[in-house]
């Protein structure tokens, strides 16, 4: 096949790989326009055949399509290239699918999913709170399902508990409702100082990766999450972005705005024009840094308690979601 029609091959797999669950192909089609391609039912079918025939999906009938082995190693191997950028184009896509208001304090939101092995989901819970009562957190609400039950479009696997936590993305929803496009540059490791920003150690452009910064920062066990909580000393997941610099008060006004309703999650907020923790800005334009919706996570993984996560990983309503506080009912006893 030729390179265009491995590239949309690709973006099937993508779709059936994030969704861990069967799929048809009407649902395909209405997730291909995330990548670009409008296609119609019967085109998604073709393609589909096609995919079955390579041993890269698989029937189920009414269920729909199931990524096989071959299908997730033909994911994780094919067309590098392509995927430098995707994650800077599924903040994008996210941020414009959001239907959050926040003058009604309600509407879809992007969440991160994650899950644990049920069996450590008091462990994982106990020191996920500690993260989030240090404010180490995307905002201070939180969901959890159970095995079998749905989080967003995710069916939740046998043996696991999802956790969604407030996607950091979700700023950049936000400020686009109100006229304020974002820029969103790298995520990256911050040093935490008496519980003060003091730089970033290690950073990821989104434009240059076929991964989620933070996902790798986790899975790598690079953060120090934990201890930033206990001693407000550590290194945490952040992100950098960029506003327009006429837009600096509005910016600060929202912020206000989110801290109320239980979202806030901007760490520093710069001047116009001007550097911020030694990050240099665009003419125009002013700094921020946002901490990582990820965080909780990454305090559960840095004491061995395997995780499996997906940054910006679904579209659900703000108003199921739950105050932090729910959890202690499923930490330890």
């Amino acid at each position: 096949m030729d390179f265009q029609t491995e590239r949309k091959i690709a973006a099937i797999l993508q779709i059936l790989h994030e969704s861990q669950q069967p799929l048809g192909a009407t649902k395909i089609a209405g997730k291909l326009p995330l990548f670009g391609i409008n296609w119609s039912q019967r085109t998604v079918r073709h393609y589909l055949a096609e995919m079955d025939r390579r041993g890269l999906t698989i029937n189920l009938g009414r269920r729909g399509r199931q990524l096989t082995s071959q299908g997730e190693q033909e994911l994780r191997r094919g067309l590098v290239i392509d995927k430098v950028g995707f994650v800077a184009a599924k903040v994008d896509a996210l941020a414009y699918r959001m239907t959050f208001s926040l003058r009604r304090g309600e509407g879809d939101i992007i969440l991160n999913l994650s899950t644990v092995a049920s069996r450590d989901l008091p462990g994982a819970v106990e020191l996920m709170l500690a993260a989030y009562e240090a404010g180490l957190s995307m905002g201070q609400n939180v969901v959890i399902r159970r095995e079998g039950e749905m989080l967003g479009d995710f069916r939740v696997p046998e043996g696991r508990t999802a956790i969604g936590t407030v996607c950091s993305v979700m700023i950049n929803g936000v400020f686009l409702a109100h006229g304020i496009a974002t820029v969103s540059r790298f995520g990256g490791l911050l040093e935490l100082q008496d519980g003060k920003p003091r730089r970033f150690t290690e950073i990821i452009h989104y434009e240059g990766t076929t991964l989620d910064p933070l996902e790798v920062f986790i899975k790598g066990r690079m953060t120090s999450v934990g201890e930033a909580a206990r001693t407000g000393n550590g290194v945490i997941g952040a992100s950098f972005r960029e506003v327009p610099a006429a837009a600096t008060e509005e910016v600060e006004r929202i912020a206000r705005r989110l801290d109320r309703l239980g979202l806030g999650g901007i760490i520093l907020l710069g001047r116009p024009n001007q550097p911020l923790l030694g990050i240099p800005v665009l003419q125009g334009r002013t700094g921020l840094i946002v901490v990582g919706g990820l965080n909780p996570l990454g305090a559960v993984e840095e004491q061995g308690i395997e995780t499996e996560n997906m940054a910006m990983g679904t579209l659900f309503p703000f108003e199921h979601l739950h105050h932090y506080d729910s959890l202690r009912a499923l930490g330890p006893p």
